[in-house]
């Protein structure tokens, strides 16, 4: 009997056609006409709202640009990473809902997949940086007395080049990009695992590299950095003035990045899980209409981003107010 089993799932492992291969036309939509047009609107909001903030971020940073820290520097790149996700991406699935059914054949959504995981891979991969940056910087200081601009220009070299290798790979036959099963965008063609072991090594490949490890590094410096600014703050509130406003601000920073990590992966983890499912799961097992959900909610990530930034800025920017308020009173009694 379990001969018999084992025989009939490998059979069904063997048989399993993707839903993009089947006979329907896989770049028509599986949503009703009415949840295209509310995602649709729901894609133009996120858009303009991502476009608009990250091109204000870039715009104010470009001011500004021979005094940038190096930290400052990745988190302009992530900016360019979400507004590239924004103006190359959501066009093409903002039209698509809107119609209906994807609009742009096999090569406009090869493409479509390319550039979001392109700019998706750069995003993680510059905020796995930051989280190293901001690990050495404050765990280990002497890494800040060496740490400068170019530095930060020869990383950015290595994440774009690390961003073009893995969304490049899928193109020299070991993986693809295909439709959704809602037929309204395209993504990795996590349902290769189904097929074969090579789809397997690819899809576990990609998962490792390009989501798993980064995620386990920035996990690991932040949970570093709370442990060590627990243990210092009574210390650094014995030094001088000039070393706790560098203090201050290096802690700024850091809240900054860790709550642009903390919304990429809440927004993307979902994503992830159901990906994963669908690659290593039950073929077929994902219901469409829930699919579509963690899909809308990874595209709303770029949106994220500069709404901290302006948080926190204000939030920094009271906070040294009051200061200099305590400090002028302090003078006056004095």
């Amino acid at each position: 009997m379990s001969g018999m089993a084992s025989d009939h799932s490998n059979s069904s492992q063997e048989e399993y056609i993707p839903h993009y291969l089947q006979k329907e036309d896989p770049f028509a939509s599986k949503l009703s006409r009415e949840a295209d047009i509310i995602a649709g609107f729901y894609l133009t909001i996120i858009g303009i709202l991502s476009t608009l903030g990250n091109g204000y971020v870039i715009f104010m940073s470009s001011k500004r640009k021979k005094k940038l820290r190096p930290a400052e520097i990745m988190t302009v790149n992530l900016a360019v990473c979400d507004l590239g996700i924004s103006v190359v991406g959501k066009p093409f699935s903002i039209i698509s809902f809107f119609s209906h059914r994807w609009m742009f054949g096999w090569i406009g959504c090869r493409w479509y997949g390319w550039a979001g995981f392109f700019f998706g891979c750069g995003s993680l991969i510059t905020m796995t940086a930051v989280s190293l940056d901001r690990y050495l910087k404050i765990c280990h200081l002497s890494y800040g007395t060496w740490l400068k601009r170019h530095h930060a220009f020869i990383c950015l070299a290595i994440i774009w080049a690390y961003a073009t290798f893995w969304a490049t790979v899928p193109f020299a036959g070991v993986g693809s990009y295909a439709p959704e099963p809602f037929g309204t965008s395209c993504t990795l063609d996590w349902w290769l695992a189904q097929a074969s072991v090579a789809g397997q090594a690819f899809v576990l490949s990609i998962l490792f590299f390009c989501l798993l490890f980064p995620t386990v590094v920035i996990v690991f410096s932040y949970v570093k950095i709370i442990l060590k600014v627990k243990s210092s703050t009574k210390e650094v509130a014995h030094y001088d003035t000039r070393i706790q406003n560098s203090h201050i601000l290096e802690m700024k920073l850091t809240k900054v990045a860790m709550l642009i990590c903390a919304g990429f992966l809440i927004a993307w983890i979902p994503y992830a899980v159901v990906s994963v499912w669908s690659a290593f799961g039950r073929p077929d097992s994902v219901p469409i209409e829930f699919s579509v959900v963690p899909t809308l909610l990874a595209k709303s990530a770029a949106m994220y981003n500069p709404i901290i930034y302006q948080v926190i800025d204000c939030k920094f920017a009271c906070c040294r107010s009051g200061r200099l308020k305590a400090k002028s009173s302090l003078k006056k009694s004095r």
